[in-house]
């Protein structure tokens, strides 16, 4: 029997994310982060980009999280002046996430400090922050959490209460990181290791993720697979027809046509019929 202990009742649960661009600021957040007794596993990333991939990646641990309707991660400790994303603008993406991550900001910039607030942030640290200072901070991560409504989960784990979260895909073009939020996202077409991401707006974005990956990441969330090529979201889908070549799908009232593979026809016929 597998048991998963909460963050509630374990005081080394704590899964915590330092970002920050400076290679020298990031070791020593990392460093002090470790050294906490309450925290158990320290993420690191050099940007908002990089933080954000590796949120949405295949780690066993963060993925069994996510079931257990827990944040991702417990609190993301990061710096405010990054390239791309700004640490403020990647702090409000991590916000909007619900259950959200506890925040933190590291910077050395204090005029910033009445914006992290009204995000929400738990504590606002000035480097260099000697390792008393940041553990009080971790200490305030601690209360949040613990006054935190949860509901009792698998194998007696204590979890928030399990919303619909919208995984959010970081896309960079030319030095910009614009973030496509799933739900957005019509369908998915393969082109080699690539995945293209259709969305609502008429736009496509190219990520470096493939099919079979998104595949496996947004069954749950209702998209299904229709050809080897071809992700959709099921919801989106407003008719199967058979065409000459096989049968194709409708997306949408703007009659957009993709092809069904003959080998994902029958599931696709039961998923539109027991949707």
């Amino acid at each position: 029997m597998r048991t998963t202990v909460s963050a509630q009742t374990d005081t080394r649960r704590l899964v915590v994310l330092a970002v920050d661009d400076e290679p020298h600021g990031l070791s020593l957040l990392v460093e002090g982060l470790q050294a906490n007794p309450h925290i158990r596993r320290v993420f690191a990333a050099v940007d908002a980009a990089e933080a954000l991939r590796l949120l949405a990646s295949n780690d066993d641990e963060l993925l069994q999280r996510k079931e257990l309707g827990l944040p991702t991660i417990d609190a993301v400790f990061a710096d405010l002046q990054m390239p791309g994303l700004s640490g403020m603008e990647m702090a409000r993406v991590f916000s909007a996430l619900n259950p959200s991550p506890v925040l933190v900001f590291v910077t050395g910039h204090a005029s910033e400090a009445v914006n992290a607030f009204d995000l929400g942030a738990v504590d606002y640290l000035l480097k260099p922050c000697n390792q008393s200072r940041l553990d009080r901070a971790v200490d305030r991560v601690l209360d949040k959490l613990r006054s935190t409504p949860a509901v009792a989960g698998p194998a007696g784990a204590v979890a928030p209460a399990k919303p619909d979260d919208d995984e959010v895909i970081p896309v960079e073009l030319a030095g910009t990181t614009k973030l496509v939020p799933r739900s957005t996202v019509r369908w998915v077409e393969a082109q080699g290791d690539y995945a293209r991401l259709f969305t609502t707006d008429g736009n496509s974005h190219l990520v470096r993720i493939p099919l079979t990956q998104l595949e496996e990441r947004w069954e749950k969330a209702g998209f299904v697979r229709i050809h080897r090529s071809f992700l959709v979201a099921l919801n989106l889908i407003t008719e199967l027809r058979m065409g000459q070549g096989g049968y194709q799908v409708v997306i949408g009232n703007d009659e957009k046509l993709l092809p069904v593979s003959r080998r994902h026809t029958r599931e696709l016929k039961d998923r539109l019929t027991g949707r």
